[in-house]
């Protein structure tokens, strides 16, 4: 039977998590990190072995764990980035066509992004760089790139230029950019949590600014609870929570970078066909998902602003496992059934 949707009165953005009591006497062990261009923060609140329901705080493993994630996601960042010189990614947009030996991490991540792009029909292309790289959301004083020059770059966003022979990559069309900008957060999201888990931790939370995994629930059994911040309230108003154990939740929105011109909002989420700001019926999408994929749901949020509130609404009902509410420009939003919001 067809699920059905029910409209909400309130708007669904950027998580926020809501610091309420674990059960425990022990204060959680949080880190904040600038990294992946955001604030980001990992919070542990037990450790013990991963499903069991015992779980204690021990300070010095919930450190070293946080530790290692952080190293972990520096590492990936590394290997993924398209600005750092020394990257798999950067090395196979400078290649000019030849091949590229990468890391397992950047092949697996790219086989994902090409999946997408397929599933998508190209709406979301991990060949996008060479448009991305024409835009500037942080300047002080924006203005639109040359219309020639998205043109031309348009030309080369195709993902079945994309090559992967196991660990070797390349570019078929040696003028195609690739940018992994789409998906990565969540992969690295992913790869955080398995760490956490690798190294004695039960309860924990990873906040990627917008990409949340949750390991575990909270050390005394009930659920994480993770607020939905209002759009464009500065972080100031939460409209609805979620109560979630050992699941995913990521929000994308055109609201996350985007500069004022004449009037007109310009935001981050581009048309690969165009190279300007896709024009969307959708604000925010935020998707929920078992653990293990936030990389799967941070793919689909992209893929659902680009593909508006009809097209988005079909395909994650096609999809087992996920769901998702969807806030239009109206400031109404439409849910899956399965997408329980208190």
């Amino acid at each position: 039977m067809k699920k059905r949707f029910a409209i909400l009165s309130f708007i669904l953005v950027t998580m926020i998590i809501t610091q309420t009591a674990c059960g425990r006497d022990a204060e959680p062990v949080s880190v904040d990190k600038e990294c992946l261009d955001t604030q980001c923060n990992v919070t542990v609140y037990g450790t013990g072995e991963y499903g069991s329901p015992d779980s204690e705080l021990d300070e010095e493993i919930a450190t070293k764990a946080i530790d290692e994630a952080f190293k972990l996601c520096t590492e990936l960042e590394n290997k993924i980035s398209k600005t750092i010189p020394a990257s798999d990614i950067y090395k196979i947009n400078h290649a000019n066509g030849e091949w590229v030996e990468v890391c397992d991490n950047t092949a697996e991540l790219l086989k994902k992004g090409m999946e997408y792009s397929e599933l998508s029909d190209g709406d979301f292309d991990i060949t996008v760089g060479g448009l991305t790289a024409l835009w500037d959301f942080q300047s002080i004083e924006p203005s639109l790139p040359d219309e020639a020059e998205l043109s031309a770059a348009a030309q080369h966003v195709d993902y079945k230029c994309v090559e992967l022979d196991g660990n070797r990559v390349r570019l078929s069309d040696p003028a195609a950019q690739l940018d992994l900008g789409g998906i990565a957060k969540g992969y690295i999201g992913d790869c955080m949590a398995n760490s956490l888990i690798e190294n004695g931790v039960n309860s924990a939370i990873v906040n990627l600014g917008g990409n949340i995994v949750c390991v575990g629930g909270k050390p005394d059994g009930t659920d994480f609870n993770i607020g939905i911040e209002t759009p464009y309230s500065d972080r100031s108003e939460v409209s609805g929570v979620l109560a979630v154990s050992d699941k995913t939740v990521v929000t994308s929105g055109v609201y996350e970078r985007y500069f004022e011109l004449d009037g007109k909002k310009y935001h981050h989420i581009l048309d690969p066909q165009t190279g300007y700001p896709v024009e969307t019926d959708v604000v925010a999408v935020t998707l929920e998902a078992d653990l293990g994929h936030s990389m799967d749901i941070d793919a689909l949020g992209t893929i659902c602003l680009i593909k508006g509130i009809d097209e988005g609404v079909k395909l994650i009902e096609s999809l087992d496992g996920i769901e998702a509410a969807f806030t239009k420009t109206d400031g109404k939003v439409v849910t899956t059934s399965g997408m329980k919001l208190e």
